[in-house]
Parts: C-alpha cells; sequence; structure tokens
C-alpha cells in the first residue's frame, strides 16, 4: 500500500510551536519516505498560509499557495503561476499546539472528507484543554495533578492558590504545549510574572501543585486496538527545575532520557494499563502519548495527554515505540494505516434517512 499511497504531511502552523513542528516534520519525512510513501510538503507560515514546500524549513512567502477543497475527497488546489491539484490518500499533520493539534484542522480535514492521522475532533480538543481533560479523567477515576483554572478576570490570588495546591506551584497556559508559557513560582512576586507570562498565550490558565516525583512518559498507539509501548523517563537537569521548552528542544543537556524507564514490572504494567485507560476516557485513537508523575510512594498521577507528540531527533513518542520494537518506518505506516482503516469505517456510516 506504502507505494501506492500519496501522504501529505502539514507542518510549521500558527502556535508558538512552530519551530518544534519543522524539527518533527523533517523526522516524520524520512520515515515516511523509508516506508515507500509518496510524501507531499505543505507549510503552513505563521500567518495561516498553506503554501506547498519544496524542503522541511520554515515556509517562505515564494511558495506557491495551496487549499484544501471542502468535501473533495483530499483534492488539494495548488495556486499561483503553475495551477494543478494534488490528490491526498492520507493527510499527516505534524502541527503541534492551537490551530493544528486542538480540533481546528481535524475539523477541516473531515469537512475535506480525506483521512488523517492522529485523534478526531473531539479528542483533540479536549486533551489541548487542561482544565476539561483532567475533569473527564477524574470522572472516570484515574488520578491527577491537583489544580485550579480561570481567566484573566477570575485569577486566583498568591494566597488562594497556596492554601488550595501547595508550594511551589506551576503555572500553564491551559491550551498550550511543549511546556511553552510555563513557570514554577515559589512566592508572589514570581507567581505575578508566571500570570503574566502564561497569559500571553491562552485566555485560560491552569495552576497545578507540585508532584515531586519521577517524570514517566508512555506511547499510545492504534494498531489492531489501543497498545502502549514500554514507559521512559524524563530526568530534568536544566536550571529550570522541570522540562521546560528550553531542555526540550535548545539545552541538548537539559535532561536526560531513559527509554525504557527502569522500573520495577508492576509500575510498567500499571503505567501501561492507565495510558490505555486515559486514551480511552477521553476517546483518544492513532496515537498519543501520555505524562505522568510517578511520586515516592508508587502512586502514578497523570498530567497530561498530547495527541501530536514531538517527533523530533530526541522526542519521546518515536523513541518509545522503538525500544519497544517498533523503528520509525513502521510507526508511520501502522499510523497511515489505521487513519485509512478508520476513514472508510467512517465513511460507511449513513447520514440518509431513507424514505
Amino acid at each position: 500500500m506504502a507505494s501506492r499511497c500519496t501522504v501529505v504531511m502539514l507542518f510549521g502552523g500558527q502556535s508558538a510551536e512552530h519551530e518544534v513542528s519543522i524539527q518533527s516534520a523533517e523526522n516524520v519525512g524520512k520515515a515516511l519516505k523509508k516506508a515507500g510513501y509518496k510524501v507531499v510538503l505543505v507549510g503552513i507560515d505563521k500567518q495561516g498560509t498553506w503554501r506547498l514546500a519544496p524542503d522541511v524549513r520554515a515556509p517562505e512567502p515564494a511558495w506557491p499557495k495551496v487549499v484544501i477543497l471542502p468535501g473533495g475527497g483530499g483534492e488539494i488546489i495548488v495556486l499561483g503561476d503553475d495551477p494543478r491539484t494534488i490528490q491526498a490518500d492520507v493527510v499527516f499533520p505534524v502541527l503541534h499546539g492551537p490551530l493544528g493539534e486542538d480540533g481546528s484542522l481535524q475539523g477541516l480535514l473531515k469537512l475535506a472528507n480525506v483521512a488523517f492521522v492522529g485523534p478526531g475532533v473531539l479528542a483533540s480538543a479536549v486533551c489541548m484543554d487542561k482544565e476539561f481533560s483532567k475533569h473527564l479523567l477524574n470522572s472516570a477515576g484515574i488520578p491527577t495533578v491537583k489544580s485550579l483554572s480561570f481567566d484573566r478576570d477570575g485569577a486566583a490570588n498568591f494566597s488562594t492558590a497556596v492554601r488550595e495546591l501547595g508550594s511551589p506551584l506551576f503555572i500553564k497556559p491551559a491550551n498550550m504545549g511543549s511546556s511553552v508559557g510555563v513557570s514554577k513560582a515559589h512566592d508572589e512576586t514570581e507567581y505575578q510574572a508566571a500570570l503574566n507570562y502564561a497569559f500571553q498565550y491562552d485566555t485560560k490558565i491552569v495552576v497545578e501543585s507540585f508532584a515531586e516525583g519521577q517524570e514517566i512518559e508512555c506511547a499510545v498507539l492504534s494498531a489492531g486496538g489501543l497498545k502502549a509501548s514500554l514507559p521512559g523517563e524524563i530526568v530534568p537537569t536544566s536550571n529550570d527545575g522541570f522540562y521546560s521548552y528550553d531542555a526540550k528542544y535548545l539545552d541538548d543537556k537539559g535532561a536526560k532520557l531513559v527509554f525504557p524507564a527502569k522500573l520495577p514490572a508492576e509500575i510498567t504494567q500499571k503505567v501501561q494499563e492507565l495510558s490505555l485507560a486515559a486514551s480511552q476516557a477521553l476517546g483518544c485513537e492513532g496515537m498519543v502519548r501520555v505524562d505522568f508523575f510517578l511520586k515516592a510512594d508508587g502512586e502514578l498521577l497523570v498530567n497530561e495527554l498530547n495527541t501530536i507528540p514531538g517527533f523530533t531527533a530526541i522526542s519521546m513518542y518515536p523513541k518509545l515505540w522503538e525500544a519497544t520494537g517498533i523503528p520509525p518506518d513502521e510507526l508511520v505506516v501502522h499510523l497511515v494505516e489505521h487513519a485509512i482503516t478508520r476513514f472508510h469505517r467512517e465513511s460507511a456510516l449513513t447520514s440518509d434517512r431513507g424514505s
């Protein structure tokens, strides 16, 4: 199937994770080509314009604009001096953060009537919103880090936040990934600065308690049903004191990544079981990465779920599957084949009430 299948890979995007997307796309593109797919690159610039890309780098104004046709079954129209159409069999979004990972793009692709990799509209939207994902996880009996959420008008003061959550506090935009806009606060001054910083990226903020323990991640994949990888561990070594954006992407000594994690067998099994349960509770399929805190007493707390996890050279999602026995070129085959299977399954549903 791979040699006959055209995969349109979307990368870049309008979120603060634009540059991370470009790093991820480079590796996804290599894996897709190695697997035998015909790959068409579409870069989305920071203004939201789609452009046919000759390679994986920041989208440039000289590249021709493209649009995807609503109801076109994957037809992509190239505009400009050389107008033509491209037929996508599958779209592979490699877009992290808002307007790529939050259900917006997934809704557009459903309207375009084309198969796409990753979770659908609802799961993408819910997982992106840290407040609502916690509500659903807790209602399913899955433990999460204790938190407060509010907009700027209803922001909790420092003393209230500490009374509810303890100290130190973590302040995060509710809808963002890659630790963008995240700060750790020990006092009133740091707290106010952290709020101002986080509100640059979102209109809603989540303040979380400090969950002391190991940072554990597990990858989930649809491959004949949902399957969980061996877990990995992140050991931050940067001055930030947590797995910050700089530690993830800019400082090659910002964290030590251990895959698979050196955990007792019963903890490994529990991580895998909770990863599958959390994915099912939020309606995820295709791919998702589940992040945990493992406390000293063995309690596991879900931190968040990422529906388009990083695919950079050091990202945990592909590394965990590689450690579990699925190299990147096989991983993308599972993802593309699941996208096609789901598309055919959904296309078989009727919208005609009959006579």
